[in-house]
Parts: C-alpha cells; sequence; structure tokens
C-alpha cells in the first residue's frame, strides 16, 4: 500500500515492520505520528485501530476505526474491523448490523462466517 508522500511511506513502513515483531508500543506511535502528519489518511487511522485490537483495546480501536469509516466510507477493512471490534466489546447486535454493511460493498469476507442469520437478498 502507498501513503500520500515519502515521509508518510515511512511512518507506514515504520508501524508496519514494528507491528508484524510485535513492537505494539512502537506501533502505535508510528501509526499516532502517521495520523497527526496525514490526519485525513482513512489508512493511519485503520492501521493503528489493528494495533489497538491485536491488544484487546477494543474501547481504544473504535473510535479509529470510526474515524477511517468517516474518511472513506467504502473502506471495507475497516467496516469488517469495526464489526470484530463491535463483537470484542460484547455488542453482538451492532456487529450483526455493521457485519452486513461490510459485506454489502464485498460479499465475499470471510467475516461472513461470523453472520448469526443467513442473509437474504439485501446483497
Amino acid at each position: 500500500m502507498n501513503a500520500l508522500d515519502a515521509t508518510a511511506q515511512d511512518m507506514l513502513d515504520r508501524g508496519m515492520r514494528a507491528r508484524e515483531s510485535y513492537a505494539f508500543d512502537e506501533a502505535e506511535r508510528a501509526f499516532t505520528e502517521l495520523i497527526v502528519y496525514c490526519p485525513n489518511y482513512a489508512e493511519g487511522w485503520k492501521k493503528r485501530a489493528f494495533v489497538h485490537f491485536l491488544r484487546q483495546d477494543f474501547d481504544e480501536a473504535l473510535p479509529d476505526l470510526d474515524k477511517a469509516i468517516e474518511l472513506d466510507a467504502g473502506y471495507v477493512a475497516a467496516i469488517a474491523g469495526k464489526a470484530l471490534t463491535q463483537i470484542g466489546l460484547g455488542e453482538a447486535d451492532a456487529a450483526q448490523i455493521t457485519l452486513r454493511q461490510a459485506l454489502a460493498l464485498n460479499p465475499w469476507l470471510s467475516e461472513r462466517s461470523l453472520l448469526t442469520e443467513p442473509l437474504g437478498e439485501e446483497i
């Protein structure tokens, strides 16, 4: 994935390397730096949310996902991530609604298996 410029790409790459090494504090710092540098870049918000999600800090992940979706309403990965986060928060009904929104954009998501009721003709 490509960021907006070389500086943003460096921040994104540092965050990704740190996350892949399970250095979550370092990853969060890199993604926060990216968000400050490019506050309208949905990917930065989603990446930081994923770090929170991996820590099972769902209360911190949710606002970042909401911001990513606000910036890019069709961001399927952020919408699916929000559904998973809602599941983590114990918000099963909200998660089902959000999951259906993601599936409306991409009906082949693996998260489809988390539906509690089969999809009708709405997708």
